[in-house]
C-alpha cells in the first residue's frame, strides 16, 4: 500500500471554488500517478478552520469516486499556517518505490512543500 499527498488552496470560502480546487487536485494527483479506480482504498481530506462551505468529499463524489470510503476533517490550527487550504491523503494498493509517487502540491500549497 502507498499514499499520495496533495494540497491546494482557494482564494474565497464559495463551495464551487472549493469543489473545483479539489476536483484540479484530484485530477493531477490520479494522473500524476496513473491510479486506477481499483487500485484505490481510501481518501482523507483535511480543510483549514476557514473552509466550511462544503465538505471536499462531495467533489471526489461528483467525480465519480462514489465507491471509494472518503473522510473529511478539520485540519489542525497552528499559529501562522497557510489558510484556505484543503490537504489530501490518497491511499492506494500498490506495490512500487516510494520515489514513484508523485505527491502534488498546487497553488499556494506549493509552499507547503518546497522539497518537491
Amino acid at each position: 500500500m502507498r499514499a499520495i499527498r496533495g494540497a491546494i488552496t482557494v482564494d474565497n470560502n464559495k463551495r464551487s471554488e472549493i469543489l473545483k480546487a479539489v476536483k484540479e487536485l484530484l485530477t493531477v494527483i490520479l494522473e500524476s500517478n496513473q491510479v486506477k479506480l481499483e487500485e484505490m482504498v481510501s481518501i482523507i481530506f483535511t480543510a483549514t478552520d476557514d473552509l466550511d462551505s462544503v465538505y471536499p468529499a462531495v467533489a471526489a463524489r461528483e467525480m465519480g469516486l462514489d465507491l471509494v470510503p472518503l473522510l473529511c476533517f478539520q485540519e489542525m490550527k497552528v499559529k501562522n499556517s497557510l489558510e484556505k487550504c484543503i490537504r489530501v491523503m490518497l491511499y492506494i494498493n500498490r506495490d512500487c518505490p516510494l520515489d514513484d509517487i508523485k505527491h502534488v502540491y498546487l497553488r499556494k500549497a506549493v509552499y507547503l512543500r518546497p522539497d518537491l
